[in-house]
């Protein structure tokens, strides 16, 4: 009997921190929609559901900071999109990061039957997850939403340019994609150089920056790869937000957001 009671109180504990593995489902809620938590190849990931699925079940792929400023995905959610996040915080889209998302890809595709083109949203250091794993799989991506998005690692976190930088997270950068400086700087498959696979694809993208953003400024990022992105034939939008810095985040009234996620999602299985 006591052995029973300690496994009992052992699954509670792994149900309640959402620490399920892929083919154990945590069920929770947020923001008053069904939350699935479950691990996939040791890596905490969750997918909301939405009251009702899309023809197609499309998705929405939250790089990093899943939760923040959720105003559109919400919103998402109630034209049939879900929700999905993989946490591979602090690998800075290295190739690392890549394989752990490939791994979560081939999950919720075949498990959950979505959509095979997902639209990815890059929020901050999110974006180089989104515009990496974009570039390495076209195939599979609708659109793009990337919110004040780091594009190229030497303006954040080194802090080569105008930005601020972050000490601590390029030594962890480094380690993640196990370069000397040296060969960071070298480094030519950042997403400012990187952007021929994703043109070739036409995957629309939509930046949302503010043009005062000292943590991930602007002209290093977002500029480069608007000017880039057309000069290879590629579509972008991007929204400026005047005298605003890196945050906050996403906009006030989401609706230009979903209507472009919408649009270059949802139609795609109609």
């Amino acid at each position: 009997m006591r052995a029973i009671l300690v496994w009992g109180l052992l699954v509670a504990a792994w149900t309640f921190t959402g620490c399920a593995r892929a083919d154990e489902v945590a069920r929770s809620t947020w923001q008053g929609l069904e939350r699935l938590d479950f691990v996939v190849d040791g890596r905490k990931a969750l997918l909301i559901v939405p009251p009702k699925a899309d023809v197609g079940k499309p998705w929405i792929w939250r790089t990093e900071f899943f939760g923040h400023e959720p105003q559109a995905d919400v919103a998402l959610t109630a034209k049939g999109f879900h929700i999905a996040y993989v946490d591979v915080t602090n690998l800075y889209g290295a190739p690392k990061a890549l394989d752990a998302m490939d791994k979560f890809y081939d999950h919720v595709t075949r498990e959950y039957g979505l959509m095979p083109k997902v639209a990815l949203e890059g929020f901050s250091r999110g974006g180089l997850f989104s515009l990496n794993w974009a570039a390495r799989h076209p195939d599979r991506v609708a659109c793009i939403y990337n919110d004040a998005p780091v594009c190229d690692f030497k303006s954040w976190p080194l802090g080569r340019g105008s930005g601020k930088g972050s000490p601590k997270d390029w030594q962890r950068c480094l380690e993640a994609y196990g370069f000397t400086e040296d060969e960071a700087l070298a480094y030519k498959l950042n997403p400012v150089d990187n952007l021929a696979p994703l043109a070739a694809a036409k995957i629309p993208l939509l930046h949302v920056c503010g043009d005062a953003d000292d943590v991930v400024p602007f002209a290093e990022n977002t500029k480069l790869v608007e000017e880039r992105y057309q000069a290879l034939g590629g579509p972008i939008t991007v929204i400026v937000k005047p005298g605003v810095g890196h945050h906050p985040h996403s906009l006030k009234d989401p609706q230009p957001i979903v209507d472009f996620v919408y649009k270059h999602t949802a139609a795609l299985d109609k």
